[in-house]
């Protein structure tokens, strides 16, 4: 694995906390640093507070790229996207995972925790982490995504 692509950021809220520690341990014996930022429980908590933290990681260059599980994977991945270098992708497959690396240069991955069993949410990952931008055509496409939009 590209060195600098050994160094991740992971976080979810209680409904993807389970998810996030089988997924966590996951990378972990595959060899990768993993920052978790949380949450330590299925105890209720916000989802924004952990989706701001990895995106914020991300968007400072800390981490190439994050991971983020909640229920739906709605919430992280609409929290994550309002940081000004991200563009998170909601994945419940690992075809749509693999479109997000490889058409949209996604940098965090959102995963519906409450939707998806621990072995695809594995695979998603895998999946996500194993392909890089494919650039080319796809290049004019995501620069159409502007960094400060209008208001």
């Amino acid at each position: 694995m590209e060195k600098s692509l050994n160094k991740l950021a992971i976080g979810g809220d209680h409904a993807g906390y389970l998810i996030k520690e089988k997924v966590k341990g996951h990378l972990l014996s595959l060899g990768y640093d993993v920052t978790d930022y949380g949450t330590n429980s299925e105890a209720s908590v916000d989802y924004s507070d952990y989706a701001h933290l990895v995106a914020e990681a991300v968007d400072r260059g800390d981490y190439p790229l994050g991971i983020l599980v909640c229920g739906s994977g709605n919430g992280v991945n609409m929290a994550a996207n309002k940081h000004q270098s991200i563009r998170s992708a909601l994945c419940w497959i690992p075809e749509i995972a693999r479109l997000a690396r490889t058409h949209n240069d996604a940098n965090i991955l959102a995963i519906p925790g409450r939707f998806v069993d621990e072995n695809v949410a594995i695979e998603i990952v895998d999946t996500f982490l194993s392909h890089s931008f494919e650039g080319g055509r796809h290049c004019n496409r995501v620069n159409k995504i502007p960094l400060n939009p209008t208001k």
